[in-house]
C-alpha cells in the first residue's frame, strides 16, 4: 500500500498591507506569501482594503494573487489628529481584524506582523479558538515605538496595556522573528523564551532591483536630474527617522546649484519636510510620493548618495530596511544615527558607508564633499562590495528561505 500523501500546509498571513500597496511591510509580506506558495503551501492573506500611507485606492474585498487567496477588511478611519484618535483608530482596526478572523477556518500556521499594532493579539485569539501555531514576525516593537515617538506616556495606561499585550503574545507565540540582535535583546527582556526566537533581517528585493546607469535612467531625465548630484532619502518618513540634520545640510548647500536633496515616500514627517523647504525657500529640496515597486530600481539608481536615518533611541525598536535596497543598487550612503545599531554593525563589518551623528549637518556636508570626490575606481569598489554583501547575507534567496523554513518547521503539519 502506498504511503498517504501529506496535505499541503495551510498558512494565514495577517498584516494591514499587502500587494499592490508599496509600503515596505506589504512588499516583504508579498515576497513571503509567494515563497510559501512556491513551497506548496495553501496561503491566505488577511489585509486592509485601504493603503497604509493613504486611504486611496480601495482594494477589492477578495482576490487571488499568484495563487494566494487575499481577503481584505475595511473600517472607519478616525485619523491621527491627536494621541486619543490615534489609539482609538488602532483599536478599531484591530477589532475589525479580530471579527473577520472569527469567520475563518483553522490554519496550520498563522503569521502575524505588527500593523495594526495589536494584530498579533487578534491572531493569538484566533489560534486559541481554531488551533494552529502562531509565528510573530516583528517589524517593529510596541509600546516602545509609541513611547519614543511621544504618542503615549511611558507610565500611562495605554503603555501599560500595550506592554501587557506584547508580553502575552510573546509568551504564547510558537515562534518569534526578530529583525536584528537589538530587537532580540528587547524581546528577551520581556521574558520571551530564547529558543523560540529567530534573528532574521529583511532582504533586498532581488528580482526588482538592479543598478541603472545615470545616462540610461529615465527617472533622472524625467525629474531634470541629469546634471545634478542627487542626495536621496527614500522610504518611510516617520518620527523614528528624524530628518532635521539632513534638511539642515540641504540648507547649508542651498547655494550649490549642482546638489539636490530628493525625498521619496510617505509618513508623518512629510509635512515637516515640505514646511521646512517652504520656510527656508530651498530650491534644492524635492519631494515625491511613494513610487510603484516597478519604478524603484530607477529611483534608487538615480541617487549619487543615499541617506539612512535613525533616531538615537530606536535601535531594536524599528529596523531600517531601506539599507538593503541601497546595498543592492551599490551606491555610497550616509548613515545619520547611533553607532550601536544594526546598520552600524553592517558598516563596521563590511567597511561601507559613512556615519554622521544626529545634529551634525556640517558633518553631512563634509561627507557629501568626500563622496563627490570619489573616482570611478573607488565607486566601482563600493558597488562590488555592496553587491557581494547582499548576495552573501541579505538576499531574498538566502533569507526568505530561512524564514519559510522557520515558519513551517520540520514537523508533520
Amino acid at each position: 500500500m502506498s504511503r498517504e500523501r501529506k496535505k499541503a500546509p495551510r498558512v494565514l498571513l495577517v498584516n494591514q498591507a499587502f500587494h499592490p500597496d508599496v509600503v515596505s511591510t506589504a512588499q516583504y509580506l508579498t515576497d513571503l506569501a509567494e515563497d510559501l506558495a512556491g513551497r506548496g503551501c495553501r496561503v491566505t492573506v488577511l489585509a486592509g482594503r485601504r493603503g497604509y500611507a493613504a486611504p486611496h485606492p480601495v482594494y477589492p474585498r477578495r482576490e487571488v494573487y499568484r495563487g494566494i487567496r487575499v481577503i481584505r477588511v475595511c473600517r472607519l478611519q478616525l485619523g491621527r489628529r491627536n494621541r486619543i484618535t490615534r489609539f482609538l483608530d488602532a483599536l478599531l482596526h484591530n477589532l475589525v481584524f479580530t471579527v473577520r478572523m472569527a469567520f475563518l477556518p483553522r490554519f496550520d500556521r498563522v503569521v502575524a506582523l505588527t500593523t495594526p499594532p495589536m494584530v498579533a493579539f487578534s491572531a493569538l485569539l484566533f489560534t486559541r479558538l481554531r488551533g494552529g501555531r502562531l509565528i510573530y514576525w516583528m517589524m517593529d516593537l510596541n509600546p516602545d515605538q509609541a513611547i519614543e515617538a511621544g504618542w503615549i506616556r511611558r507610565d500611562g495606561r495605554r503603555a501599560k496595556f500595550l506592554e501587557w499585550v506584547l508580553r502575552l503574545v510573546l509568551k504564547n507565540s510558537e515562534g518569534i522573528v526578530a529583525l536584528d540582535r537589538f530587537m532580540k535583546d528587547r524581546v528577551l527582556a520581556r521574558g520571551a523564551p530564547e529558543e523560540r526566537i529567530k534573528v532574521l533581517p529583511l532582504w533586498a528585493h532581488n528580482g526588482d532591483l538592479e543598478s541603472v546607469p545615470h545616462d540610461q535612467n529615465p527617472f533622472r531625465a524625467e525629474h531634470r536630474l541629469r546634471d545634478k548630484f542627487v542626495v536621496m532619502y527614500s522610504g518611510n518618513l516617520s518620527v523614528c527617522h528624524p530628518l532635521d540634520t539632513l534638511l539642515e545640510a540641504a540648507r547649508l548647500l542651498r547655494d550649490d546649484p549642482e546638489v539636490v536633496f530628493l525625498f521619496i515616500g510617505g509618513g508623518e514627517r512629510v509635512g515637516d519636510v515640505l514646511r521646512y523647504r517652504d520656510r527656508e525657500k530651498l530650491p534644492n529640496v524635492i519631494y515625491l510620493d511613494y513610487l510603484p515597486r516597478s519604478e524603484i530600481k530607477y529611483s534608487l539608481s538615480a541617487a549619487d548618495a543615499h541617506a539612512v536615518v535613525m533616531g538615537e533611541n530606536y535601535p531594536g525598536v524599528v529596523h531600517t530596511c531601506k539599507i538593503y535596497g541601497i546595498l543592492k543598487i551599490g551606491r555610497p550612503f550616509i548613515y545619520i544615527g547611533p553607532e550601536r545599531s544594526h546598520i552600524g554593525e553592517i558598516m563596521a563589518g563590511a567597511g561601507l558607508g559613512y556615519r554622521v551623528e544626529n545634529g551634525n549637518p556640517s558633518g553631512v556636508v563634509e561627507t557629501l564633499s568626500e563622496i563627490r570626490g570619489l573616482d570611478d575606481n573607488q565607486l566601482e569598489k563600493v558597488y562590488n562590495r555592496s553587491r557581494d554583501l547582499v548576495r552573501d547575507r541579505f538576499s531574498r534567496t538566502v533569507l526568505a528561505k530561512r524564514l519559510v523554513d522557520f515558519i513551517l518547521g520540520d514537523d508533520n503539519i
